[in-house]
C-alpha cells in the first residue's frame, strides 16, 4: 500500500501584524513525501534495503492548549493559532503524555515532528533522550520547515539513509497537533540483510514501513517514492 502525505501550508498564509501569526506562519513549507507500506515478506525480501518495522501506535490528549493550537476558518480563508504556550505545554506535559506508551523503554533513536525549534527543545528537555536523537529532526526542520504531516516521513527517510548502530535499532516517533495531542508510534529499524534477513523481517504481523529521498525503483519495498519541499 503506497501512503502518501502532502502539505500545503503556504496557500494558508494570511497577512497579519499579529507576531504570533507571523511567526506561526514562518516556520511552516510544502511538502509532500510517500511510504510504501506491507506485511508481505516477499516485497519486504525483494526490495532488500533498510527498513522500518510498525510495533505500535498511542493517541494522547493533554490537560491543556486546547485554544493554543486551532485551524479556524474565516472571512479570508484558513486562519491558524499557534500561541507562544505550545512548547511551554508540550515541555510540561511530554513526559507523561508518552510515559505509559514507552512503558519503560529507551529508543535508541527518535523521529519527533518539528512544530518549531522551541517544541523540540521542550521535547529534549522532558524526556531526555540520548545526545543528538533529535539531530534528524533539527536537520529537517533547518533544511525544509514544518510541513505538516509530511515532515515525520523526511525524518524516518534520513534514518534510512544513515547506517544503523545496530542491527535492530528501536525508534520513537512523536507528532503533535491541535487538542493539543501528542501522536507516537514505536519502530524498529532494520538495516539491509539481503533476501534471507529481509524475508524474516516481513513475515512479522507488524507492517514493514519505510520513506526515502527520491525515487528508488518501483520494486523497491519500503522506500519512499517521493519527498519533496517548497519553503
Amino acid at each position: 500500500m503506497l501512503v502518501a502525505c502532502v502539505g500545503l501550508c503556504t496557500p494558508h498564509f494570511q497577512p497579519s501584524a499579529d507576531p504570533e501569526q507571523i511567526v506561526a506562519a514562518s516556520v511552516f513549507a510544502d511538502g509532500a513525501a510517500a511510504a510504501v507500506v506491507t506485511a508481505r515478506a516477499d516485497l519486504t525480501a525483494r526490495h532488500g534495503g533498510a527498513t522500518l518495522e510498525l510495533d505500535r501506535f498511542g493517541t494522547t490528549l493533554t490537560r491543556e492548549g486546547e485554544a493554543d493550537m486551532a485551524w479556524t476558518i474565516g472571512d479570508a480563508g484558513f486562519e491558524m493559532t499557534l500561541s507562544a504556550e505550545v512548547p511551554r505545554i508540550i515541555g510540561r506535559e511530554i513526559r507523561g503524555a508518552v510515559g505509559d506508551f514507552l512503558a519503560g523503554e529507551r529508543p535508541d533513536r527518535w523521529a519527533v515532528h518539528p512544530g518549531g525549534r522551541s517544541v523540540l527543545d521542550r521535547v529534549e528537555a522532558g524526556l531526555d533522550p540520548p545526545p543528538a536523537a533529535l539531530a534528524p529532526s533539527r536537520t529537517v526542520l533547518r533544511e525544509h520547515g514544518n510541513m505538516s504531516s509530511a515532515t515525520i516521513l523526511f525524518i524516518l527517510a534520513r534514518m534510512l539513509d544513515e547506517p544503523a548502530d545496530a542491527d535492530a535499532a528501536r525508534v520513537a516517533a512523536l507528532a503533535f497537533g491541535p487538542g493539543l495531542t501528542v501522536e507516537s508510534a514505536m519502530l524498529t529499524l532494520r538495516g539491509g540483510a539481503g533476501a534471507e534477513g529481509a524475508a524474516s523481517v516481513g513475515a512479522r504481523e507488524a507492517a514493514a514501513v519505510g520513506a526515502g529521498v527520491g525515487a528508488r525503483g518501483a520494486a523497491a519495498v519500503a522506500a519512499g517514492t517521493a519527498a519533496e519541499s517548497r519553503r
